[in-house]
């Protein structure tokens, strides 16, 4: 009957398995003998010759368990497996984990690693050639070895959940909540490489945002979907003015939208993500103990990865910090502005990674796509035909040695559209924020300001706060050679200019806010110190409306 027939056909199958048993799959294996493996087999051909064809178990989820991939002719030259865990770990440099006969790895593809004491980090494929693969691990490679490490291939890219419940809230640099607030729920899972966008559809910057900062908004205006870096260095307040920006910031309406321009209307639907990558603790508290007093971390997305983290996570922190902007900006329709610091870390990263990979070193070591790499980041700012938000960005960079023609700041440089100079001699007269104004520079300030956005004066009088102040520091190394005494009298207005303007208009208390017409009406206040005659670069017309003390604006 069919069990008499099911036994037979058992025997058979378990005769041919010993006569004709392959080659072991793991040529480091002993020779196969007949014992408890092959009683295993009969029993599992038993058992499966006696369950109908419908139940068949997948043969791959067999060969995923044991760790072994399909052999290569069953298997379509290109094509990953997905599911299937390798135990093929060849080496382990610094960040990496290199891993051998592996069949059709994706450059980005995201893995998960299994130690042998069963915990799970994450990875994604960096370099691919033939059957190896070199992954990059966001939580470091300690405890990884060849033996009982398991690598599996998810067939994804890094993506990071997105909502708008993520303002307000605090995660680390891989993007997982470290307040004690609840689980994210997410409206979305965004690429953190960001969705390209068709250059024809780039929408040029236009209108200002406010950072409440004098020397900011009145000569080196900051426009919607702008990126202007932050140069400063090593013992500079940097941190405060990032912290003092955000707490500050805002959107100027139109005049038009404003019946009481003088007040400094703001429009509501303004959003920052500040991502600080690789900085100490006292950093990090510093951050987060200013926006929770300050009430501005309501309207805030912080991103921490500390010095102590992975330096792989160092990397992936502005991207995802970038990929939450894009959704607030493009599908929630809001303003954003993007703080990222230090950038100098960031690349300090880059060039760890690098060595790692053994690559053939840049200047100072850095690696030589460093410059697209930065690209790739800045290049996220600006507008969209047709989306209400806008990305604006002001990335911070250490300077070593205040060497500005360091590869990060040189490079950022070529990148962005503009800069602002943070000062350290300012910062030793104790004057903050210690901004100077003469190497500072906002290629995109025209498009920002002007009658109908700002004031009908903010061009000429930025124009002529430059020239006056520029002026007065020739008077000041003049004076160091020949003395106060062989000066002219306009020459000692040039000084009493430069010495109300450092320590009026450029020193600004870390809490006290400016809007964009107190801080235009102070600068009318220090070019009334000259007579109208020297007032060469405002045309007459704006001297008749501003220049005068009781001029109503």
């Amino acid at each position: 009957d069919c069990t008499v027939l099911i036994f037979f056909l058992s025997i058979w199958a378990l005769v041919f398995n010993f006569v004709s048993l392959p080659p072991p799959l793991v040529s480091s294996s002993p020779p196969p003998t007949l014992g408890s493996s092959h009683v295993s087999v009969f029993l599992s051909l038993s058992f499966s010759i006696s369950l109908p064809l419908c139940c068949q178990p997948d043969p791959r989820l067999f060969v995923a368990s044991m760790g072994l991939a399909k052999d290569g002719a069953e298997m379509e030259e290109g094509t990953l497996e997905i599911g299937i865990e390798y135990r093929t770990v060849s080496g382990v440099a610094g960040p990496l984990v290199i891993l051998d006969k592996v069949k059709g790895p994706k450059y980005q593809e995201i893995v998960n690693i299994r130690l042998g004491d069963g915990t799970t980090r994450r990875g994604q494929v960096l370099e691919v050639d033939g059957e190896k693969a070199v992954v990059q691990v966001f939580e470091g490679t300690s405890g990884i070895d060849n033996k009982y490490t398991t690598v599996q291939f998810t067939g994804e890219v890094l993506k990071t959940p997105v909502s708008l419940d993520m303002l307000g809230r605090i995660f680390n640099g891989s993007g997982k909540p470290i307040d004690n607030g609840p689980p994210i729920l997410p409206e979305a899972y965004l690429d953190i490489s960001g969705s390209s966008i068709n250059p024809s559809e780039r929408t040029y910057p236009e209108e200002m945002i406010q950072t409440g900062i004098s020397t900011i908004d009145v000569m080196n205006s900051i426009a919607r979907g702008q990126k202007i870096p932050l140069f400063s260095a090593a013992g500079l307040p940097h941190n405060e003015i990032a912290a003092q920006i955000c707490r500050q910031a805002g959107l100027v309406k139109r005049l038009e939208q404003s019946k009481h321009a003088a007040e400094g209307g703001e429009e509501d639907n303004f959003a920052i993500v500040f991502a600080a990558m690789g900085v100490n603790m006292e950093t990090a508290q510093f951050f987060k103990r200013d926006f929770e007093e300050n009430g501005s971390m309501e309207r805030v997305t912080l991103f921490l990865n500390l010095a102590n983290d992975p330096t792989i996570e160092r990397i992936i922190t502005p991207r995802i910090a970038l990929t939450t902007a894009e959704y607030l900006a493009y599908e929630c329709g809001k303003h954003v502005l993007v703080i990222l610091t230090d950038m100098s870390s960031y690349a300090d990263a880059l060039r760890e990674v690098s060595a790692a990979r053994e690559e053939v070193p840049g200047r100072r070591g850095y690696p030589g796509y460093m410059y697209t790499d930065l690209a790739t980041i800045y290049e996220r700012a600006g507008r969209i035909e047709g989306r209400k938000g806008s990305i604006t960005q002001i990335p911070i960079l250490t300077m070593p040695n205040d060497d500005i023609t360091h590869p990060t700041p040189d490079l950022t440089g070529y990148i962005t559209e503009g800069q602002i100079y943070i000062d350290r001699q300012l910062h030793n007269r104790q004057i903050y924020p210690p901004i100077n104004v003469l190497p500072s520079l906002s290629r995109l300030m025209k498009s920002a300001i002007g009658e109908g956005m700002t004031r009908r004066d903010h061009s000429d009088v930025s124009n002529q706060l430059y020239a006056n102040y520029a002026i007065g520091k020739d008077v000041q190394a003049m004076k160091a050679v020949v003395g106060e005494e062989a000066l002219s009298s306009e020459d000692l207005l040039y000084l009493e200019f430069l010495d109300k303007f450092e320590r009026k208009f450029v020193a600004q208390g870390a809490y006290d806010t400016r809007n964009i017409f107190q801080s235009l009406d102070l600068a009318w206040t220090l070019l009334r110190i000259f007579p109208r005659e020297l007032l060469h670069r405002i045309p007459a017309k704006t001297l008749d409306q501003f220049y005068s003390r009781d001029a109503t604006h």
